[in-house]
Formats: structure tokens, sequence, C-alpha cells
């Protein structure tokens, strides 16, 4: 499993790019934002689909269930229904493709995944 600081680092670095993403995208979205805002934000969405990745887990029902309700409620305290959750993922499908494609990708794609992998 990731360790708790490798957890921290994953978010701040997903947390600062939906900060980006969100002030360039809102300036160009038509219509009235939503009234109620999500329990979860796009950080926690995006942060936990990559813990998914990392994690090993065959599913990821299995995954966000039994491991992230049960064993992750400190580092994820507003968890939502695995239902709701699918649906957030599908919200958050443009900016995570975003954030891996710009962030993950090149000679800083070698680094990030050394960093998670020899700690």
């Amino acid at each position: 499993m990731i360790i708790y600081s490798k957890i921290t680092e994953i978010f701040c670095l997903v947390d600062e790019f939906c900060k980006e993403y969100d002030q360039i995208v809102d300036k160009h979205l038509l219509g009235n934002p939503s009234i109620r805002p999500s329990v979860m934000s796009k950080s926690e969405v995006i942060t936990i689909t990559i813990l998914f990745q990392l994690s090993g887990f065959r599913t990821f029902k299995y995954f966000y269930i039994y491991y992230l309700q049960k064993h992750m409620q400190d580092d994820f305290p507003a968890t939502v229904s695995y239902n709701r959750f699918t649906e957030l993922m599908q919200q958050s499908l443009m900016p995570m493709s975003l954030f891996l494609k710009s962030c993950c990708l090149g000679c800083f794609y070698r680094y990030f995944f050394y960093r998670f992998y020899t700690y």
C-alpha cells in the first residue's frame, strides 16, 4: 500500500491542478452553476482514482467499499456511496485526463512514478 505522505502529496498535486482548471473552465461555462456543491471535490475523486491504480486491487468496487470507506476515513472523511462516486468519476474524467497528460507525461512522468515506487 501507499504510505500516508504519498497520498497527501498526490492530493496536493491534483488539488493545485484542479484549482487552475476550475479558474479557466468556469469562465467558459454556459448556464448557471449548480446551487448545491458536491460533497466530494474533484480533487478527492481524482486522487481516489489514482490511488486505486497504484493500490494493486483488482476491482474498484472492492477497493472503494471495503478499503477506502473503512480504512481511509481519516484521509477521506466525506465519502459518498459507491453509485454516487461512479457518477462523480464520470464528471471528473476531463480534468483527470488533462492532469495525467500535463503532469505525468514526459520527464516528470518518470520522476512521479519513480518517487512513489521507491519509498
